[in-house]
């Protein structure tokens, strides 16, 4: 049987990111109002063998919760392994089956087991009798035609507690429209808690997918890089109607909270810094600029230097 998934305070999610989600910048997204957050994609077969640098990316905190640990890997027993150990300190474990990225479905994992449908089953079965926590899949509507809803159907049989649906199919990657019609057919196919994602960018897109598909939540995956509080403002927009924006100011402030989050979790790096100074950056007013110096910077005081003069800009 299926453990009940978390009554969420809201209707946002962060997506896991690799290379963007670590713990710093889910706490940023925490106070901005998203109701869940996810970790990057952890490779089971790293955890089941207790990788230091994996581990590494596995920090978290009370303040984050809930926070779910996405997990991969196309062998059933390391999944298990992995996920009994980041039950320990996660509220719920989520296994991807839907990343596109060649890297990943060259170890036959991620986007690529939905050609392997029996495959997932026998996974999802096994962890879902092996751990206490809820246990959630990512999905996309299939490897390069939809077979979304059929998908769906197994991950219920075999104890899930929540499904993510991308609404494109492996092969789409992130090209071309999202189908938000098909995450509406997964929902009224099974009766588990269905986050959306997919084409999310703001508060009208997000009201939007909530009323077309009647998923219970929405997951917002590159709208939010180098912009946590999209969280605020489509959380304020669903509630009021209202645009919020923030100022550059405000947008320099996010930034160096997250280096000091980065810093108190000994994750930072001066690599980190820059590619998060040119994320919450884009879209300000001589942001380009900025760019081209931050190339040249080797330093966090350089970083920091640029920063000065580029406050000091109109």
């Amino acid at each position: 049987m299926a453990k009940p998934f978390p009554k969420l305070s809201g209707k946002l999610v962060l997506a896991p990111m690799h290379d963007i989600t670590n713990i710093a910048f889910r706490l940023m997204c925490k106070k901005y109002g998203a109701s869940l957050v996810n970790t990057e994609l952890l490779s089971a077969n790293a955890l089941a063998i207790k990788n230091n640098a994996v581990i590494k990316l596995a920090k978290t905190c009370k303040e984050e919760k809930p926070v779910a640990c996405q997990i991969f890997s196309n062998n059933t027993k390391n999944i298990v392994i992995a996920a009994k150990l980041m039950e320990k300190y996660f509220d719920i474990i989520d296994i991807n089956f839907g990343c596109p990225s060649d890297k990943i479905m060259k170890q036959g994992s991620g986007g690529y087991l939905l050609k392997r449908k029996k495959k997932i089953g026998e996974i999802i079965k096994k962890v879902s009798k092996s751990i206490e926590k809820p246990l959630s899949v990512k999905i996309r509507l299939g490897f390069d035609k939809n077979e979304g809803a059929e998908i769906a159907k197994i991950c219920k049989k075999n104890n899930v507690s929540a499904i993510t649906v991308h609404a494109r199919t492996v092969k789409q990657g992130y090209s071309g429209k999202a189908d938000w019609d098909s995450i509406k057919k997964i929902k009224e196919s099974v009766d588990i808690p269905i986050i959306g994602n997919g084409d999310v960018r703001c508060g009208i897109d997000a009201e939007k997918m909530l009323k077309e598909t009647g998923c219970d939540y929405v997951m917002i995956g590159r709208a939010a890089i180098g912009n946590p509080f999209i969280f605020k403002e489509i959380d304020h927009y669903l509630k009021t109607g209202e645009i919020i924006k923030q100022t550059k100011e405000e947008k320099i402030k996010d930034y160096f909270e997250y280096i000091e989050y980065a810093k108190s979790f000994n994750i930072f790096s001066v690599k980190d810094a820059k590619q998060k100074a040119i994320e919450f950056t884009k879209g300000i007013v001589g942001s380009s600029k900025l760019r081209q110096k931050l190339n040249r910077v080797k330093s966090w005081e350089e970083i920091e230097s640029v920063f000065n003069i580029f406050k000091t800009l109109p």
